[in-house]
């Protein structure tokens, strides 16, 4: 089991915009289809945010979300991941809705305030499909994605309450300091599954000494109490996965985090990225858990104790 590899797709996100790429999941039945995909292609955890199915903008009210979650059950064992972080711009008590809602297996969770710089993606397009795009990027010039110490306990008790565990997002090496405080309050419990995130602008960089310096710095304080993943930003999404399956961690793909198949090449599909990261990790000589894999890992409550 500890030679598995739990292979996370995200599947649309909020930081991407509609003209990026004709393949990126928006309406609900888009949304279910690709995240089936990807779990037939090996994603054992699917992470998942909604967009209003006309214009593409994020949506985190729980009713965005009722249009695909039953869909996604029936027609895959995946664990389900909600986010809890949405869209930047939306407060925490917006943010937490859906997966106190749903009350889902696993839930992301944002360990900072951050940064968070979408507006060199401004550069790459001349029209837009949507008014609201580039006015959402130009806007992350002067935003701040709020994620106080008051906000985390509010999104851990109204969570936690239902049994959801936790994928924690560390966007830089402060917030796995974050992350020990809270555990040794008591207010999470192990094992923690830690999502080390690189290369997104306002967070740490994307290089191979990156990476190595979070896992060490994760390691001196969790020890063996948690599961480690990466998520590669971009042109990172693939080296990161390889440097990280290859020291012995987890990977997210998707969508969300990356539109790409290779240098100039849109992904078509968020399963097209699944295999792409599962040729690396089989190449190396691992193999991926599966759905049942991964909740014995990560010691879920099951598929059949959540309210979708």
């Amino acid at each position: 089991m500890s030679r598995k590899v739990i292979i996370t797709c995200a599947i649309t996100g909020a930081i991407h915009t509609p003209t990026m790429s004709p393949h990126l999941p928006i309406t609900p039945q888009e949304i279910a289809d690709s995240a089936v995909e990807a779990a037939e292609a090996g994603a054992a955890i699917i992470h998942l945010h909604a967009r209003n199915p006309e214009t593409g903008q994020p949506d985190q009210t729980p009713e965005a979300f009722e249009g695909f979650l039953p869909i996604i059950k029936q027609r895959s064992n995946a664990v389900v991941n909600l986010t809890s972080g949405g869209s930047p711009w939306l407060s925490v008590q917006e943010r937490v809705r859906p997966a106190a809602r749903f009350k889902p297996e696993v839930a992301s969770m944002n360990l900072g305030t951050m940064n968070l710089g979408l507006f060199p993606m401004l550069d790459r397009y001349k029209e837009w499909k949507f008014d609201w795009e580039p006015k959402a990027l130009e806007s992350s010039r002067d935003l701040i994605f709020r994620n106080t110490f008051a906000d985390i306990e509010y999104a851990l008790a109204t969570l936690g309450e239902c049994g959801t565990r936790f994928e924690f997002e560390c966007y830089d090496t402060s917030h796995l300091y974050t992350l020990r405080h809270f555990l040794d309050r008591g207010l999470v419990k192990p094992p923690l599954f830690i999502q080390t995130v690189f290369g997104l602008l306002g967070g740490i960089g994307a290089h191979p000494d990156d990476v190595y310096h979070m896992k060490r710095t994760a390691d001196r304080l969790f020890g063996s109490d948690y599961t480690w993943s990466v998520l590669g930003a971009g042109k990172h999404q693939m080296s990161v996965a390889a440097i990280a399956a290859a020291m012995g961690g987890n990977v997210r793909v998707g969508l969300e985090d990356s539109l790409w198949a290779g240098p100039g090449k849109l992904a078509q599909t968020n399963a097209e990225q699944v295999r792409m990261v599962r040729k690396i990790i089989e190449g190396l000589g691992l193999s991926i858990a599966t759905p049942d894999e991964a909740r014995e890992m990560l010691q879920l409550k099951g598929g059949d104790k959540v309210e979708f």
